[in-house]
């Protein structure tokens, strides 16, 4: 049947929520309001765009921070008022410099962990800190005024860890922190990335050959760690590479 934008139910204000989801790893990455043109603009460019309520205007996800979220699937619920919508994110969605909104955990004891690796520095993006953005929504956020206690890392499977170590390239690349690793493998530029990548590729070919399992997995996660390392600094996320293999189920 043909989708009307006309007949998704909006509120009083003719606003209707959607969720915005990673589309490979299903971590729910943002919410915001889009009204009926919002959601016709989204449609049509093949990226997010909102309705900003303290604004009072439309906004383009990453038109500041260059990280737009590219739409693979749209859904509307059973009593069609609220959207969920699944993306491709370049970089990060949380205007605080995260890749979910969705970083501030409450914990069992009533403190709060910040959840994650920054991936970028706000005051460079938006030219103001995070703190002054805290109340409005102008970036889709949800905003949480709590105290952040210590970074806690998720325990989580699959394609998620992958990602997982994914953003924390794509943070070390994004500060290039002194002392770290990735970051000067990255000052290094593509030539000293692919010597080192090269290098891990020929360790895995003897760890392959000399039949050692422990030696065969160290070998195998350090060239996927340096081909990530790649990856992030060429631009190419890493849902690309998960969807190019699921397609190669198909």
């Amino acid at each position: 049947m043909p989708f009307d934008v006309n007949n998704l139910k909006y509120n009083d204000d003719g606003l209707i929520p959607a969720i915005v989801q990673d589309s490979v790893t299903g971590e729910v990455l943002m919410m915001a309001y889009m009204n009926r043109e919002a959601v016709e603009k989204t449609l049509d460019s093949g990226e997010t765009w909102f309705w900003s309520r303290s604004r009072k205007k439309f906004w383009h996800k990453g038109e500041t921070s260059g990280n737009t979220q590219k739409i693979n699937d749209i859904y509307y619920d059973c009593d069609r008022d609220t959207l969920l919508i699944r993306v491709t994110q370049k970089g990060a969605a949380c205007h605080e410099g995260y890749y979910s909104c969705f970083h501030y955990r409450i914990d069992g004891d009533g403190s709060v962990s910040v959840i994650g690796d920054r991936h970028f520095d706000p005051a460079k993006v938006y030219g103001e800190s995070s703190e002054d953005r805290k109340g409005t929504d102008g970036d889709g956020t949800v905003k949480v005024n709590a105290a952040a206690g210590e970074k806690e890392k998720k325990q989580v499977p699959g394609a998620e860890i992958i990602s997982s170590v994914f953003n924390t390239i794509m943070d070390r690349k994004s500060r290039l922190p002194e002392g770290s690793y990735t970051a000067e493998l990255i000052n290094k530029g593509r030539d000293g990335i692919l010597k080192k990548l090269g290098e891990e590729a020929a360790e895995v070919i003897i760890a392959g050959k000399n039949g050692e399992e422990k030696e065969i997995v160290h070998e195998a996660s350090d060239l996927i760690y340096h081909l990530m390392v790649l990856l992030a600094s060429e631009g190419v996320g890493i849902g690309e590479i998960f969807r190019e293999l699921e397609r190669r189920t198909e």
